[in-house]
């Protein structure tokens, strides 16, 4: 007689997740579930992968609920099991879409498979909104709305910054981050758009600067960067990654008084400049939105810029991004 597979419960994933967290085997967590333990392997690898991934029942159990349900729907997401879990895995860890397509892009630069742009994810979380699993993946998203609003029409339309040029035509080694001086820019707009400040982050070194403006005009906000700027040697500031606003109009006046090449990212494309949004996002932990940044001493900016900088990160090897910063410079002191 044919044995009949008995699809792990609910109940079951809980059980998983719960012993997951005391680190406990596979190999136990099967002998405790009456399960093989190829069943359990295959469903915690389905999620866990790297030390930093996290198995969440109640997500675990909406998918294998979800795909059952939908296996005959054809789309990228569904048709790829690979690619699906890569969103799922990183839409767990906090990643919005927009970074998930342009990771996917790095990490898969020639498997087409492994290609989607971030609508493409929100058209598929949104599609079936009512689900139980497009309502948990809404709620990983950045701002929970229940429903996607309306995206502005890009792409046609012409720049309104003059004698741009495209991050097409920055050098290919700055991506590779291998040496200092590239940086990544960008304003945080407070409440009611009326208040801003601006924020730059070395691409390397992850060294942040927190800038406190008067107002978003091109000329206010330029000068601001380029007076931070130039307190630092010439060697570290070769060029610096900005979006499309029109803060940055007077890019030309900041090349020239500080010697940085300016590139511009695509239109939406905040994945581009990564660091910086990542920056923008541990910021918004001390100045949540809805700050109006025009009652945000000077101060206080610096108290946050301290802090961040101070803070050990994986990606450095745990160590500070001012530490990092000054083993950059006494490095070149030492080529002398």
């Amino acid at each position: 007689m044919k044995k009949i597979y008995k699809r792990l419960s609910y109940k079951e994933r809980v059980i998983i997740e719960t012993l997951l967290k005391e680190n406990k085997s596979k190999n136990y967590i099967a002998k405790q579930l009456k399960r093989n333990r190829a069943t359990i392997t295959r469903e915690v690898k389905l999620w866990v992968i790297k030390p930093t991934d996290i198995y969440k029942a109640d997500l675990a159990h909406s998918y294998a609920v979800d795909t059952n349900k939908y296996k005959h729907c054809s789309d990228k997401i569904n048709d790829n099991p690979r690619l699906k879990i890569f969103i799922f895995r990183n839409l767990i860890l906090g990643t919005s879409p927009e970074l998930i397509a342009g990771r996917l892009k790095i990490i898969y630069p020639n498997d087409p498979t492994m290609s989607i742009s971030h609508e493409s994810i929100y058209s598929y979380i949104y599609r079936h909104r009512q689900t139980k699993l497009a309502q948990k993946l809404i709620k990983l998203l950045p701002y929970h709305h229940h429903k996607r609003r309306k995206q502005r029409k890009f792409g046609t339309k012409k720049t309104r910054i003059k004698d741009q040029v495209s991050i097409d035509d920055r050098p290919d080694h700055v991506e590779l981050r291998l040496e200092v001086g590239h940086w990544e820019g960008d304003l945080m707009i407070g409440i009611g758009q009326k208040s801003a400040i601006g924020t730059i982050v070395e691409r390397k070194t992850r060294y942040t600067f927190i800038v406190k403006l008067e107002n978003r005009k091109s000329e206010t906000v330029t000068y601001q960067f380029a007076k931070i700027l130039n307190t630092l040697p010439k060697y570290i500031l070769k060029s610096m990654t900005y979006d499309n606003g029109m803060e940055m109009a007077n890019h030309q006046w900041l090349t020239n008084n500080t010697g940085m090449d300016i590139f511009f990212a695509h239109p939406y494309s905040s994945w581009e400049r990564g660091t910086n949004e990542n920056t923008n996002g541990l910021i918004r932990r001390f100045l949540p939105k809805g700050t109006d940044f025009n009652n945000v001493t000077l101060q206080q900016l610096k108290a946050i810029e301290n802090n961040l900088n101070n803070r050990p990160k994986k990606v450095l090897g745990y160590k500070t991004p001012n530490e990092q910063m000054l083993q950059e410079i006494n490095k070149h002191k030492g080529c002398l």
